[in-house]
């Protein structure tokens, strides 16, 4: 039982929660860029929040199913068909054998997952399925899915499905958790406090653009030049993900998944992380307002962030349950 990539996108990964506890060795953690989306989809088929998915960004690749499957997508709507039938995202559906899923167009978000029940085959490296692109390790062969890759599944699908027939099971997932928001929501870093009284009011009163030299190693942001009150230089320190580091051009670079896990570039704030998932789901051209906040309200947001997925994930087992037993 596999499933078959019959056309490669430009950048498809399994990848999942990540590597954690090997910065020392200046292993950056990885993992999905979009975490909140990637437990989302994982829900909506049975499996663990943190199983290996697929991650796609558009153009994505064409998949071939060689054996029926329960599957979901989440994140970004890149108008996904099934055998050239409209499917929507975060709903469960059950594909049959030979069956084709394929995108379309990219109508919103940066970023779309693929989870299958059961999950996928994968290759474990230092306690993680994540793909390392760099160190070529974990995932499918430590690489970006190409043409004929197959996909082995971990567990057989029991529900027998009639050739030419795709069902999309009767429910949605709900991603909102009440924070309608479009700002970027940010606290001070270390180095905040090095930024001219002039270059903190430019920081949160002018909008952002995410330039084309952006990946999933950071965002590169077009800004007004922001500007320090002293040169002097900053002892490497670490970093995670959501920093936001001042170049020495004055521009700002956003630390995404694959950041390294060290900088020397002054950290002069950091995005919040129940905002992370809106912030991976940014892409180049986008604009970003950020706005500061404080320690209570970015853990009040987490708080709330993680009660509804794990209602979510409590509906969704009830769910699958009710209607594959009925």
């Amino acid at each position: 039982m596999s499933l078959k990539v019959i056309k490669s996108g430009i950048l498809d990964t399994i990848q999942d929660n990540g590597r954690y506890g090997n910065q020392h060795l200046g292993i950056n953690p990885a993992g999905a860029m979009d975490k909140y989306a990637m437990q989302v989809t994982n829900m909506l088929v049975g499996n663990k929040p943190g199983e290996a998915i697929i991650e796609m960004h558009f153009p994505a690749a064409v998949f071939m199913f060689t054996q029926p499957a329960l599957i979901a997508l989440g994140g970004a709507d890149f108008s996904a068909s099934i055998n050239g039938e409209p499917v929507p995202k975060l709903h469960a559906i059950v594909v049959g054998k030979n069956d084709v899923l394929q995108f379309h167009k990219p109508v919103n978000g940066a970023r779309v997952y693929l989870a299958v029940g059961g999950g996928l085959v994968a290759d474990n490296w230092m306690n993680s399925y994540s793909t390392h692109l760099k160190a070529k390790a974990g995932g499918y062969q430590g690489r970006n899915l190409r043409k004929d890759d197959e996909l082995l599944l971990r567990q057989p699908f029991s529900v027998s499905v009639q050739r030419e027939e795709f069902i999309v099971l009767p429910w949605q997932a709900d991603t909102k958790w009440s924070d309608d928001s479009k700002e970027i929501l940010i606290l001070p870093g270390n180095e905040w406090g090095r930024l001219t009284t002039e270059s903190k009011e430019n920081f949160t009163m002018t909008s952002f653009v995410i330039t084309q030299q952006s990946d999933r190693m950071g965002y590169r942001l077009n800004n007004i030049p922001l500007h320090s009150i002293t040169n002097e230089e900053v002892v490497s320190s670490a970093v995670s993900f959501g920093t936001i580091q001042l170049l020495p051009d004055g521009g700002l670079i956003v630390l995404m998944a694959d950041h390294q896990t060290t900088g020397g570039y002054p950290r002069v704030a950091h995005v919040i992380s129940a905002h992370h998932s809106k912030l991976a789901q940014m892409k180049a051209g986008d604009k970003i307002q950020f706005r500061l906040t404080d320690q209570q309200t970015a853990e009040e947001l987490l708080i709330k962030q993680q009660q509804h997925l794990l209602q979510l994930q409590n509906a969704c087992t009830f769910r699958l349950q009710q209607y594959f037993n009925k």
